[in-house]
């Protein structure tokens, strides 16, 4: 990969970036195995710097800079360029330069790894110039003020994350809603696979997206899908941009289901969401130990052994399908839906995996018995009306027989199981007398 530095010599910041990257490659060897640099520098801001990469042989531009904030914090940051409507800081209005996801997410997280003390590292919202670039590009800053611009330690610290930048398996997104640092996209990039290109964030950004401007951002950023902070956003704008992304036939994913994409190839999790669709339109899919490609198929739990397991124990639940290798399904309320997703070759072992798993989270918590392939559940509750029949009053009476504690009322012993009914659930599971 042929890497192009840019920076000008009138920023403090991006000289001292520039001067720290020089000197690290002069000490060893850039770590990008198959990675060259060049470095180009301008006169005037990079904001104006329109066409700066014609005629440049490279793969990527970096521009290195500073960054400035009406409330400055010390800070690292990357962000891709461009405007959602007018151009107030350079470029064309409407115009969105072409963005690197993958690489940007790798110098994100590599700026968290080298980030001094004192600094924080975030994405900023795709903003200001220059829009008119042939190459995948994206902005590396220090902020947010003289101090920082000048201060080696960030500029150290950006020159090592720039060099040592590898990216992983991302999987390019879009991201829309929030504030101008994107902390939820940042948190996702940080912790997951999502990699972000274009960010639409603040109120103003978002009232100016219409279709032909998101369809921008997918295709600027080769996005696969889009991430949405919903609860950064007023329900008119959420359900206007899904119907958009909708339109543009792009997946809308949760920031919890960008998490569990695991190592799961991207058209494989498109299978995955697809046979999901046929089977409860809708769902949302969230991958466990599932890994590799093959055919896949739909697999059903007997809604009643799955509702029963997540009465008992919820967290238990989900937290037991972690080792499997399946995806379990919602619908769009996040309530759990009875049906799985597996690879054909493993879905008689998963069936049974599943089925032990609630089997033992039942027998945890509840009274049970096994007849045959049958689990039946015995279930006591307190019987008010057996209570008034026997003269017991409503009050403290009642919550102590409900808890399992005798009264005494009229010179007579009034124990629980005397206002008890029993009822009984009986599950149907196919080889239950094999399971622990």
């Amino acid at each position: 990969m042929k890497v192009a530095l840019i920076n000008s010599r009138k920023d403090v910041a991006g000289c001292n970036i520039r001067h720290h990257i020089e000197q690290c490659i002069g000490e060893s060897s850039p770590r990008g195995a198959e990675r060259s640099y060049e470095f180009f520098e301008v006169s005037g801001r990079l904001i104006h710097a329109e066409g700066v990469d014609d005629g440049i042989d490279a793969d990527l531009v970096i521009f290195l800079s500073r960054h400035s904030s009406v409330n400055p914090v010390p800070v690292l940051t990357v962000h891709v360029t461009g405007n959602f409507g007018p151009a107030e800081l350079g470029g064309s209005p409407r115009t969105l330069a072409p963005a690197a996801p993958a690489m940007m997410q790798a110098t994100l997280r590599a700026l968290a790894r080298h980030c001094p003390e004192g600094y924080r590292v975030s994405y900023e919202v795709t903003h200001h110039g220059p829009t008119g670039l042939c190459h995948p590009s994206f902005f590396v800053e220090i902020g947010s003020t003289e101090k920082e611009w000048a201060d080696p330690a960030a500029g150290r610290a950006v020159a090592e994350a720039v060099l040592s930048a590898e990216p992983s398996h991302a999987v390019p997104l879009i991201g829309i809603g929030g504030t101008h640092y994107a902390p939820r996209e940042t948190a996702i990039a940080l912790s997951s696979r999502g990699a972000f290109g274009h960010i639409a964030t603040s109120k103003r950004q978002v009232a100016v997206l219409d279709r032909e401007m998101v369809q921008a951002m997918i295709v600027q950023s080769g996005a696969v899908a889009a991430y949405i902070d919903r609860k950064a956003m007023p329900h008119p704008d959420f359900s206007r941009l899904s119907g958009i992304l909708d339109e543009l036939r792009i997946p809308r994913l949760s920031e919890t289901e960008i998490a569990s994409l695991g190592h799961l190839p991207w058209e494989t999790y498109l299978e995955v969401r697809n046979l999901a669709a046929s089977v409860s339109p809708g769902a949302r899919c969230f991958v466990h130990a599932l890994e590799g490609t093959g055919p896949l198929t739909a697999i059903s739990l007997d809604p009643v052994l799955l509702s029963e397991a997540k009465r008992c124990d919820e967290s238990a639940l989900i937290h037991g399908f972690g080792p499997l290798s399946v995806v379990h399904l919602t619908n769009e309320d996040n309530v759990l839906l009875p049906q799985f997703v597996a690879f054909s070759k493993n879905s008689s072992e998963i069936i049974n995996a599943l089925n032990t798993l609630c089997v033992k989270i039942i027998r945890n918590r509840e009274s049970t018995a096994t007849e045959n392939d049958y689990l039946v559940i015995r279930k006591v509750r307190f019987d008010p009306g057996k209570a008034r029949e026997l003269g017991v009053p409503a009050g403290p009476a009642y919550r102590q027989l409900a808890a399992g504690q005798a009264v005494e009322h009229d010179g007579r012993v009034i124990t629980p199981n005397r206002v008890s009914v029993v009822t009984e659930t009986r599950i149907h599971i196919p080889g239950l007398e094999n399971y622990s």
